[in-house]
């Protein structure tokens, strides 16, 4: 307790690291009240077919990772993180408020591909600032680790509440009062960047410092490691688009346990957070994060042989255990890799998340349609052993180059 209770000191003790902290929540709401039924959005309301769904969000996954990686560069050479915060969070809030009202298909691409498109770079700029407002208070580099996944953790404390509220909204209000609380938190989050995070232009050394996306992803650990964990996002979204289908359909449950399934994970992320940092912080994060992919397997290889929804509860915490590692370990340890262009860094491992995204919307549309929602996990976990079979064989190559670049 004493390792964990220390860095929340700090962080309380500051304005600007409590800012973060805030902030954090409120994107965590923002998300939880939208992710969890996107796929019910997509294919209910607004009558798409499983296919069309997953081409609709490659489409607008793939503008998300392009508008990205360069307002991440421009973040590390040219504007502020304010700046960049500002923008993502002003077209976070207009691009929901959009998805409150527009049914066409066609609209919510162009609305999802230009306005979330820029809004998904928040995520990634939140977290490169609260790394650079950690080392500016001087935290021990072995304790970053632990700081790090205290930030993700209040992300993740908004998802315990967030989708089962969602789904009581969304009963009562439809999916225009879930998409309007969502856009009313951009919208805040607006306000506090606004009015609480001062604009530091990065420094005049960052643009010759920095090295270019294509040049980072030669190196053949570093690759490896991107390329497991776009595996494991392919996992994660066909997971995450494929969980409430098979509760209506498959299992013939409700809306209100979609909200309790993905109300549950956070419950345990929580205390798998800290734990996880604390471990971090002592060791290496290779073979934690080796056993995060094997969580992953076990949990989707479970989800194929569930029966009712009141059974996917409790694997819930399996999916806490997961999240907790490569959400939370993995984001500082991309940071650390590239130290002289955090948002770069923070960007490469939300591109893994992206790219992931964006293949595994495609596969979820067609698995989906030709095998059956419960086939879907049979392959979320083969995916993850291949993921875990990249990672172990490339592992002493990657943590000797982990070591040398601590030196």
């Amino acid at each position: 307790m004493k390792s964990v209770l220390g860095p929340i000191r700090v962080l309380l003790s500051h304005r600007d690291l409590t800012i973060v902290l805030v902030c954090n929540l409120l994107l965590g709401l923002a998300f939880s009240f939208v992710v969890p039924f996107y796929s019910i959005f997509g294919t209910i309301e607004c009558g798409m077919s499983n296919w069309t769904f997953g081409m609709f969000m490659t489409v607008t996954s793939v503008a998300g990772i392009i508008l990205s990686t360069i307002l991440a560069q421009w973040s590390d050479t040219h504007y502020s993180r304010r700046a960049i915060l500002l923008l993502g969070c002003s077209f976070g809030a207009a691009g929901y408020a959009g998805f409150a009202f527009v049914r066409s298909v066609l609209w919510l691409t162009v609305i999802g591909s230009v306005a979330l498109g820029i809004a998904s770079i928040t995520f990634s700029q939140l977290f490169a600032y609260g790394r650079e407002a950690i080392d500016r208070h001087g935290v021990p580099q072995d304790e970053v680790p632990l700081y790090m996944n205290i930030y993700r953790l209040v992300f993740s404390l908004a998802w315990t509440i967030g989708p089962a509220v969602a789904a009581w909204v969304m009963i009562r209000l439809s999916f225009k009062g879930t998409f309007l609380i969502c856009a009313s938190f951009f919208f805040v989050l607006t306000l506090i960047v606004w009015f609480y995070i001062p604009a530091r232009p990065p420094r005049a050394s960052a643009a010759d410092a920095r090295e270019p996306l294509l040049r980072l992803l030669r190196r053949p650990d570093l690759l490896s490691y991107f390329s497991a964990f776009v595996l494991v996002f392919v996992c994660i979204t066909m997971g995450m688009m494929n969980l409430p289908l098979m509760i209506l359909h498959t299992l013939s449950g409700s809306q209100e346990q979609v909200g309790i399934a993905y109300s549950v994970a956070p419950v345990f992320e929580l205390p798998f957070m800290l734990l996880f940092g604390v471990l971090a912080s002592r060791g290496k994060p290779g073979p934690l994060i080796r056993l995060g992919v094997v969580i992953a397997v076990a949990y989707y290889a479970l989800l194929t042989q569930i029966q009712a929804p009141w059974q996917i509860y409790p694997l819930q915490i399996l999916s806490a255990a997961m999240i907790a590692i490569v959400s939370g370990i993995a984001i500082t340890f991309f940071q650390s890799y590239i130290p002289n262009q955090p948002g770069t860094a923070t960007n490469l491992y939300s591109n893994a998340n992206r790219i992931g995204s964006t293949f595994g919307y495609l596969c979820f549309g067609t698995l989906s349609t030709s095998l059956g929602y419960r086939a879907v996990f049979l392959v979320c976990a083969v995916i993850c052993a291949a993921a875990f079979l990249l990672l172990h064989l490339s592992r002493e190559q990657h943590e000797a180059g982990t070591e040398a670049n601590a030196g």
